[in-house]
C-alpha cells in the first residue's frame, strides 16, 4: 500500500505520515501531481486559512490532478475544507470543488462558544454504511482545532457531527472524497482506526 502525502505548504506532515507508517504502510511526502501515479490512497492533510491552501494548491498545479483522481482521497482539518467549493477564510475564494458546500465561520453557523473550538469532543455517526467509521462507536472522542467550518449543500454527504454549541459537520463524504475536520492522526487509537479504515477500504 502506497500512501501520498500532499506536501503544497501547509499541513502537519510529520505526525500523518508517522500514523500512517505505524499502521504499515508506505507513506511519501509529494510535491509534484504527477507522483499521485504511484500511490494508491492519497492524503491532503492541511492548517491555516482557505484562502492561502487554495492559493498554494493552484500555484504548485494540484488542482487539476485532485479534481480529476478517481483514487481514494482524504482530507484532513483544512484538508477537508478544501474539497469545499469555496471558502471565506482570507478572503473569499473557490475550493477544489470535490464535495459541494460552503466553509464558514463558526460564529456564522450560530456558535456561541469560545472560537477556535480546540479539543476533545464526541463524534455521533450518521451515516452507519460509510466505512470510514467501522468499528467506531457513537460518541467517541476525536481532536479538533478549527475556527471553520465545512457545511455540505447535501445532507447525504454528512456522515458524521460533533457538537460544539451547533452541530459541526464532522466527517464528510462523496464518492471517492472522504474528510475529517479532526485530526487523526492526533485522536489516539480512535484516529488510527481512521486511518486504517481508509488504507482498508478507501473513502467509501
Amino acid at each position: 500500500m502506497n500512501v501520498a502525502v500532499i506536501d503544497y505548504g501547509l499541513g502537519n506532515l510529520g505526525s500523518v505520515r508517522r500514523a500512517i507508517a505505524e499502521l504499515g504502510a508506505e507513506a511519501a511526502l509529494v510535491d509534484k501531481p504527477e507522483q499521485l501515479a504511484a500511490a494508491d490512497r492519497v492524503i491532503l492533510p492541511g492548517v491555516g486559512s482557505f484562502a492561502d491552501g487554495m492559493a498554494l494548491l493552484r500555484e504548485r498545479g494540484w488542482v487539476g490532478p485532485l479534481r480529476e483522481t478517481r483514487k481514494p482521497v482524504l482530507g484532513i482539518c483544512l484538508g477537508m475544507q478544501l474539497l469545499a467549493a469555496r471558502g471565506t477564510e482570507g478572503g473569499a475564494a473557490e475550493g477544489l470543488a470535490l464535495i459541494p458546500g460552503d466553509v464558514i465561520h463558526l460564529e456564522t453557523l450560530g456558535c456561541a462558544l469560545r472560537i477556535p473550538h480546540v479539543g476533545w469532543n464526541a463524534v455521533e455517526v450518521h451515516d452507519a454504511s460509510s466505512s470510514i467509521l467501522r468499528g467506531i462507536p457513537g460518541g467517541t472522542d476525536f481532536y479538533f482545532v478549527h475556527s471553520y467550518v465545512f457545511t455540505p449543500r447535501e445532507e447525504r454527504d454528512v456522515v458524521a457531527t460533533t457538537s460544539y454549541g451547533v452541530p459541526v459537520p464532522a466527517v464528510v463524504r462523496r464518492g471517492n472524497v472522504v474528510g475529517t475536520q479532526f485530526h487523526p492522526e492526533k485522536s489516539s487509537k480512535a484516529g488510527f482506526r481512521v486511518l486504517r479504515n481508509f488504507l482498508d477500504a478507501g473513502a467509501c
